[in-house]
């Protein structure tokens, strides 16, 4: 007989952004924005405090990093995914914080450049946001395409990193 895995899930705002984690007795699986609870991923999956064990310390070190005194994170991951798709998780983990590349270089990182709609297709399914570094990641010519969060929160992300130049107008 399977051993059935418990799931447990927390919703939390930081910087006026929804937040929804979802874990296990020892992992981190996925970080999601805006995510209803009533989403089928929730179904069975029992509501922690943010402040939970079980939360693994997301909340706080997420909010460190909104905070700028955090640009690693260091929660114990469990990542589902294609090989393809780990392998350019991994190669995500590898941008520093404050520096961006271009889903050409990633393609060229992943050692080919025909893959370039592949790699920007994982990287959009990221399950793990922020922790796994998706939104440093840019279109060739610069621009921000792209993010499961929306541009908006792109954008907010790559100002705080100092990537981009806070907007006073905006």
């Amino acid at each position: 007989m399977k051993e059935v895995t418990l799931k447990y899930f927390s919703p939390f705002e930081i910087s006026g952004i929804s937040f929804t984690v979802i874990a296990t007795q020892t992992v981190v699986k996925e970080i999601i924005y805006n995510l209803d609870e009533n989403h089928p991923k929730l179904k069975n999956a029992l509501k922690l405090n943010y402040k939970d064990k079980l939360m693994h310390g997301v909340y706080p070190q997420l909010k460190e990093y909104f905070n700028g005194d955090r640009k690693e994170f260091d929660l114990p991951l469990e990542i589902e995914g294609t090989e393809f798709y780990k392998k350019v998780w991994n190669k995500l983990l590898k941008i520093p914080y404050g520096k961006i590349i271009s889903y050409k270089e990633l393609a060229i990182r992943l050692g080919d450049e025909k893959v370039i709609r592949a790699a920007a297709k994982a990287n959009g399914a990221n399950p793990l946001p922020i922790v796994i570094p998706c939104h440093r990641v840019i279109g060739s010519d610069g621009s921000l395409v792209g993010y499961g969060g929306g541009l908006k929160i792109k954008e907010q992300l790559l100002t705080l990193e100092g990537i981009l130049e806070p907007n006073l107008f905006g």
